[in-house]
């Protein structure tokens, strides 16, 4: 059966910089694609980074000035997809002939244009956007920041003769954000997250045996050295961050549960990674979450794909 090389793009961000970010991500579709790669996953947020600085200048302060002028740089360097932010990385795609999941911070038009979304992008390998999926819950602080999404991403697409679907962080701990995955037979599970082998370790084999999938997890790297001086409040924020708040951790669990490649920490590059449809076809002999192992007559999930809007027209 049909065989697929998927790559692991586990970088650091140029942090808050939208231009030479997305000038790396480039340059690693690249490095994927002469790996032989015909899929790669970068991690959440990585276009322009994960907002660090939230757990160590007291982000929840009400009316400071230092985390409005932080949510203002942030934003000025968020992606802007109707804007045609994405335009090389599409074209990446397109010349190396290679699709990619790439997580981003979206400011998005259709919403006015002002707050922030996590959103994870499908690009196929013609270079075409095929999806945006705006995460359903910012966890914990990140709500300081992010807005909620919807169920319009909430879709899978074909590649070759397997289907793959991704969620961001800690939704892969939704039951049932997975399930609609599941339902719409997703056989490839992508899961991205800002960086950690504590976030990865435990929850990829889980996934991989609750779906009987493969499952990809990638994350990014971030340390204090990441961070460029003209950052606002520098200073104040390398004073009180820890060395490196992500240290990686992207991995393969197979659809068994065990590993293809182990959680890999501190460790920038590309890691290739072969799936085989066959062994999907194995392990579903005995469990099938969607198939002959669901009780549809009895439970049922209703999935909503619209994409929110304040204004209908």
């Amino acid at each position: 059966m049909e065989k697929l090389k998927v790559a692991l793009a586990q970088i650091s961000p140029v942090w808050l910089n939208k231009k030479k970010t997305t000038k790396k991500v480039v340059d690693y579709i690249q490095k994927a694609s002469k790996k032989g790669a015909q899929l790669v996953v970068f991690g959440e947020g990585l276009l322009p980074g994960y907002p660090f600085w939230l757990s160590c200048t007291n982000g929840s302060e009400f009316e400071s000035m230092v985390q409005k002028e932080l949510f203002a740089y942030y934003a000025s360097q968020a992606v802007v997809i109707e804007r045609g932010d994405l335009t090389a990385i599409c074209e990446a795609a397109r010349m190396y002939s290679i699709s990619i999941y790439l997580g981003i911070i979206e400011r998005p038009m259709d919403r006015g244009g002002h707050s922030l979304y996590c959103s994870l992008v499908y690009i196929s390998s013609e270079g075409k956007i095929k999806s945006v999926h705006r995460k359903l819950q910012p966890t914990y602080e990140e709500r300081l920041v992010w807005s909620p999404g919807d169920g319009n991403g909430l879709v899978v697409h074909p590649l070759k003769d397997f289907v793959v679907g991704g969620l961001n962080c800690w939704e892969n701990w939704m039951p049932m954000a997975r399930t609609s995955l599941y339902a719409q037979g997703e056989n490839i599970h992508v899961a991205v997250w800002p960086g950690s082998e504590r976030n990865t370790r435990d929850i990829t084999p889980f996934i991989a045996k609750e779906s009987r999938s493969y499952v990809i997890s990638v994350s990014s790297l971030f340390a204090i050295k990441d961070i460029p001086k003209e950052t606002p409040h520098y200073a104040t924020i390398i004073e009180r961050m820890e060395a490196m708040p992500a240290n990686g951790g992207s991995c393969i669990s197979g659809p068994d549960g065990n590993w293809i490649i182990e959680p890999i920490v501190e460790k920038e590059g590309v890691f290739i990674g072969e799936l085989s449809l066959e062994r999907v076809y194995e392990e579903r002999q005995n469990f099938d979450p969607s198939g002959h192992y669901s009780r549809p007559d009895v439970l049922q999930l209703h999935l909503n794909n619209e994409r929110l809007s304040v204004m209908k027209k």
